[in-house]
């Protein structure tokens, strides 16, 4: 079985790397702000301000109720104190980990990000993978499995669940009295993720616990949330969890969310979007003079999948050879948790980055796998044009 470093490793060598290399790991936005976004943060002595008048309550329900209404999630516990704000979606997801109770048997998606899986193993929890093509069949895990985990939409595929899997697993899940854990840290990307998941779980009877964030919508330089939400059915311990972690999240920061949500639904969305959606089409038109396409073409999460074909280098060679290069990607072993060497053939790039960046990483790839694909025996090797 392949060993490799996990993912957030990687992320951070790209981010801390002295040489100033091309970071395309982490899918986070790291962009410019525009016009509206940079009006946002200009005001934030007046949020400073206003987080010493204004209660915690009242900013921390206004946060919730802004974020969640603009992706769609109108029927989430605003106001019940079953929405808990933490400095990130991994905080989140450490504090569900240990509210399970330790040596459970969960299934986790796979693939999906590496530190998922990475959280809930060292917590003691027993994991059992359940494959994207399962889920589509509606295939559901049963005991000793006690709570079953999606990534919606999924990150590095871009896999949304579609609302009537959903309430098949929910169902499912109530029946056997199994917990609905889904990470949402992608939703706010893609409207058709954005069908409400808290009616369709509460309609199920079922117990859930969702994870939501912010940190992928915007250039808020890790300035950000993760909301942790659990059904009124949950016996575990989460809010006792939460405590032994953090205080509270910023007042400042949450008012921050709140008015970026009102720009997303104010034409914000569609501005992002519509970046993404060139950064694709930047990255399939670089990859098709090389002979490789785009793993899944109907994402549209700010992530892409290069699929390598099985003659030619794999994607640990290929990571490899593109921080030669000062470009710093993903391969795809770790999103395979369960199997690394089921990811050899795939390389992940952020796209939420500025179009330049974005296609001077492309070029770099092709010309990367080129090389490597011709072998040294090959003399010079051909320049990719662009």
């Amino acid at each position: 079985m392949t060993k490799v470093a996990n993912l957030t490793t990687m992320e951070v060598n790209a981010l801390t790397d002295i040489d100033g290399g091309l970071n395309l790991t982490d899918g986070h936005a790291r962009l410019v702000l525009t016009e509206e976004q940079a009006a946002i943060v200009a005001r934030l002595p007046e949020m400073f301000a206003q987080a010493s008048r204004r209660s915690f309550p009242d900013i921390e329900r206004e946060a919730h109720a802004t974020f969640l209404h603009a992706v769609g999630q109108h029927t989430a516990p605003v106001g019940t104190g079953r929405i808990l704000s933490c400095y990130s979606s991994t905080l989140a997801t450490d504090i569900v980990a240990r509210a399970l109770p330790a040596g459970s048997t969960i299934a986790v998606l796979h693939p999906t990000f590496d530190n998922i899986a990475d959280l809930f193993t060292t917590r003691g929890l027993h994991l059992v993978p359940m494959s994207e093509e399962a889920l589509l069949a509606q295939d559901w895990p049963v005991p000793p499995v006690s709570a079953v985990v999606l990534t919606h939409p999924n990150n590095p595929t871009g896999l949304v669940t579609p609302a009537a899997h959903l309430h098949s697993l929910a169902v499912h899940a109530a029946r056997h009295q199994q917990t609905v854990i889904i990470d949402a840290s992608f939703r706010g990307q893609v409207r058709e993720a954005q069908y409400d998941t808290y009616a369709i779980l509460d309609a199920a009877g079922t117990d859930w616990i969702t994870i939501e964030d912010t940190g992928k919508l915007w250039p808020t330089h890790e300035l950000k949330i993760g909301f942790l939400a659990y059904s009124s059915r949950t016996t575990l311990p989460i809010e006792r969890a939460f405590s032994e972690s953090l205080l509270s999240a910023s007042p400042v920061v949450l008012q921050l969310i709140t008015a970026l949500a009102h720009d997303w639904v104010d034409g914000g969305y569609e501005r992002a979007r519509g970046l993404v959606q060139r950064n694709r089409a930047i990255v399939e038109e670089a990859l098709a003079g090389v002979g490789l396409r785009l793993a899944d073409p109907t994402s549209r999460i700010s992530v892409a999948r290069v699929e390598l074909p099985a003659d030619g280098p794999d994607s640990n060679l290929l990571y490899k050879d593109m921080l030669n290069r000062g470009v710093h990607v993903l391969p795809c072993a770790p999103f395979h948790w369960a199997d690394p060497d089921s990811g050899l053939r795939y390389i992940r790039i952020s796209l939420a980055r500025p179009h330049g960046v974005v296609a001077a990483a492309a070029r770099a790839l092709a010309q990367s796998y080129l090389e490597l694909a011709a072998g040294p025996a090959s003399g010079t090797p051909a320049v990719v044009s662009g």
